[in-house]
């Protein structure tokens, strides 16, 4: 049996249900596979940038020292700053000798294609595994005095955030596709319906002694039955008519290309009134999921802009009370105590926009796991000679606390924390992002035991960026 045999066998619901899932499939895979190369080539694009810049600075370095100082190369390469992790490699040309930083990444360690741009004259990049480690390498030909500097920069930070966009995206697409199933079937459901209701009809012409004969019949009874099977198969077929049109308007919309997963569960839930109760309450359980996807890929590209430095840091002093009760106002905190240490005027050296996403992480991460934030606490932080070094923010939950073993690791990306503190609705990202908003600031992030018992995270701003 071939395969559109198959496909004509089984029952048109079934093939309206695997038509509604392959189209959402279709169109989520579409839709995920252009935002991760969309990403993919964002972050790799800022990637490439970055490293050019610092392998030109460090080219310009060697070629305004190594003029004179020829035999003092080894020097010279060793004292070069790459990134952690990173490695250079110098080459003189009219010496042909190579001189590297560490004696286990010498030239070797780069492709040969990069080598030979280089000593052809041309300026190069290429990326390359070392060990399973991804490096993209820069080859750059300083030409006027024949010598050619090659940087390798790791790439582990890139393919981390990659590989969790991927897996976020995959999430989505195994979520849409569960959403068009439940859809297809109800959809199915409705499509089925009239024909169930021509079918009790004929089976109920049948009973009644009515065949094929009656075609032929010229007695006017039967001629008036004949009618009235035929108006009432038109009404039907009116109707099926009018279900199919329904059916496929709808399958139409899903087939139009979807721009995002949020706009797909908006149009789903316009049509809540066509679902049964169950299925209604799995679509709110696909929406909320939905929307914690959507948060979850945002979170990961603005994670992978921290992660490559290209958001700027503006910093001005600012009054942080007033400021945090702004916040705990426009997230629904509006009862949150907020206290300043005596003597203590509470004025800290902040880029707003950041510290908004800050206090607004963890005042979500206080409601969604340790039962709201109870206490938000501003101190200073002074060294032994009294002098002022930081300021301190605080913010305390009625919760169950943090283990003592999870307490590094809660803020880590997509880390789960015990049972009493599960990530009901978030997307494990909240504290990580805290915590690389603190770090961009020179800051520290760390979380405690409160008085009463529950989590107090705790964030330090210094007075200077560290």
């Amino acid at each position: 049996m071939s395969p559109l045999d198959r496909l004509r066998s089984i029952s048109l619901r079934q093939r309206v249900t695997l038509l509604f899932v392959a189209t959402g499939l279709l169109a989520s895979i579409a839709l995920s596979t252009a935002s991760y190369l969309t990403a993919r080539s964002y972050i790799l694009q800022r990637r490439d940038e970055v490293v050019d810049r610092q392998a030109f600075n460090n080219a310009q370095l060697i070629r305004s020292q190594i003029r004179n100082r020829r035999s003092e190369a080894f020097e010279l390469i060793s004292n070069v700053r790459t990134e952690q992790g990173g490695f250079a490699v110098l080459h003189l040309g009219p010496e042909n000798l190579y001189f590297s930083q560490e004696i286990r990444y010498t030239q070797a360690a780069f492709p040969s294609t990069l080598i030979e741009s280089a000593l052809a004259g041309v300026t190069a990049r290429q990326r390359f595994d070392i060990d399973g480690k991804p490096y993209i390498g820069v080859g750059v030909n300083i030409a006027d005095i024949d010598v050619q500097y090659f940087e390798a920069f790791p790439l582990d930070d890139e393919q981390r955030t990659l590989t969790a966009i991927g897996s976020a995206l995959i999430v989505g697409v195994v979520v849409v596709g569960v959403l068009a199933g439940l859809v297809g079937v109800a959809v199915g459901r409705r499509i089925m319906r009239p024909l169930e209701r021509v079918s009790e009809a004929a089976g109920d012409i049948a009973e009644g002694g009515l065949d094929t004969r009656l075609e032929t019949e010229v007695d006017p009874d039967l001629a008036r039955l004949v009618t009235s099977f035929n108006d009432m198969a038109d009404a039907v077929q009116t109707r099926i008519e009018r279900e199919a049109r329904f059916a496929s308007d709808v399958s139409h919309e899903l087939r139009s290309p979807i721009t995002a997963l949020a706009a797909a569960v908006e149009v789903l839930d316009a049509r809540r009134a066509d679902l049964n109760e169950r299925t209604q309450q799995a679509l709110d359980v696909v929406i909320s999921q939905v929307r914690r996807f959507d948060q979850m890929v945002i979170d990961l590209l603005e994670l992978s802009r921290l992660d490559v430095g290209i958001t700027d840091l503006h910093r001005e002093d600012t009054a942080l009370e007033p400021l945090i009760r702004r916040i705990a106002q426009r997230y629904g905190a509006e009862n949150l105590r907020i206290e300043t240490v005596p003597n203590f005027d509470g004025v800290a050296s902040i880029d707003k926009r950041r510290f908004e996403r800050i206090m607004a992480n963890l005042i979500d991460n206080a409601r969604l796991h340790g039962g709201g934030a109870t206490r938000v606490s501003i101190e200073p932080v002074v060294d032994e000679s009294g002098t002022r070094t930081g300021t301190i923010v605080a913010v305390e939950d009625s919760g169950p606390g943090v283990a003592q073993s999870e307490r590094t690791r809660i803020f880590e990306r997509f880390a789960r924390g015990s049972a009493g503190r599960s990530r009901a609705g978030g997307t494990g990202l909240g504290l990580a992002l805290v915590s690389e908003h603190v770090r961009a600031h020179g800051g520290r992030t760390w979380v405690e035991d409160s008085a009463n018992g529950g989590a107090r995270f705790v964030v330090m701003f210094p007075e200077e960026i560290a």
